[in-house]
């Protein structure tokens, strides 16, 4: 009885896209994948709603969901969310709460008027149909490093705006004609917030972070190196409290990060890299099968 009804849940979800997805082919139709081998991000890509559940984060960033999301409101005091037509400015609790939190903070560390929001997560969480592999269960959020304008954008302005490049071209630094020094100030108010488990940002950044911060500078520790985020900070919090499914990281290396380890990505192997005999098969998508269990109730939740 209960696969009869997670099978049915999975084709009404699969039948009925919101528009904005309306691009993606359903797959339960003849000569598709049966409902249970259909890619999680298209079962995930199409809920529209939060799951009207207790918040809670399940599983790890980049394989889980999330119950009872909250939204962050598009605009703010401090802040505004950009690309709203993905309707991806979901998250648990904690994760708006920090944005909220730390919005407030930037005016009073920097130049910056507020904050402009990109990607946190899906209504539920999970697999998205486009880009990241993790912002999946509702602890991601990505911060660009273009201060907020001043005045609230248009909704065709947050659609085609582009965030500024920080990066130099040969990628070996940051760009001087668009880095300044509110920028590190800026990173810094989130490395210190004690909800944050981790800063993402590209090598280059961190190497200017490294050269530029003054003061204490335990912080640093918790911002890493990653590829990309070349335009943005991907800011990640940890697990919250009474949330037992929630796997969250092993806690950064100790000290600053900004030795050896940083230098590695400045090395012929990882600027440069020889192109692979034979190109690596890309990985099937994650199934719901692939997810933890309590996936499935939050698909089903209405």
């Amino acid at each position: 009885m209960r696969r009869a009804r997670r099978a049915i849940l999975l084709l009404a979800l699969l039948a009925g896209p919101p528009a904005a997805l309306a691009q993606q082919p359903p797959a339960a139709v003849p000569g598709r994948p049966a409902p249970k081998a259909v890619p999680a991000k298209e079962l995930f890509g199409r809920a529209g709603t939060p799951a009207p559940l207790a918040a809670r984060a399940i599983g790890f960033y980049s394989k889980g969901c999330l119950a009872g999301a909250q939204a962050l409101p598009v605009n703010g005091p401090t802040w505004q969310v950009m690309r709203l037509s993905r309707n991806r400015n979901w998250g648990h609790p904690d994760l708006v709460d920090f944005l909220e939190r730390f919005a407030a903070q930037v005016p009073k560390v920097s130049g910056w008027n507020g904050i402009l929001v990109g990607d946190m997560a899906q209504p539920r969480g999970g697999p998205m149909l486009t880009g990241h592999a993790s912002h999946q269960i509702g602890l991601d959020a990505d911060i660009w490093l273009t201060p907020s304008p001043g005045r609230e954008l248009t909704r065709d302005e947050r659609e085609k705006l582009s965030a500024t490049m920080m990066v130099r071209a040969d990628r070996r630094d940051i760009d001087p004609a668009n880095w300044r020094p509110d920028h590190w100030k800026v990173v810094r108010a989130a490395a210190l917030d004690p909800a944050v488990e981790r800063v993402l940002v590209n090598a280059a950044i961190k190497k200017a972070l490294c050269r530029e911060a003054t003061g204490d500078r335990a912080w640093l520790a918790r911002v890493r190196p990653y590829w990309g985020h070349d335009y943005h900070m991907h800011v990640r919090i940890s697990c919250p409290r009474g949330n037992p499914d929630c796997r969250g990281q092993e806690p950064p290396p100790a000290g600053e990060g900004c030795g050896a380890e940083l230098d590695w990505w400045f090395t012929d192997e990882v600027l440069h890299p020889k192109p692979e005999k034979e190109p690596a098969k890309p990985k099937p998508p994650l199934t719901l099968a692939d997810l933890p269990d309590a996936c499935a109730a939050v698909l089903e939740a209405r």
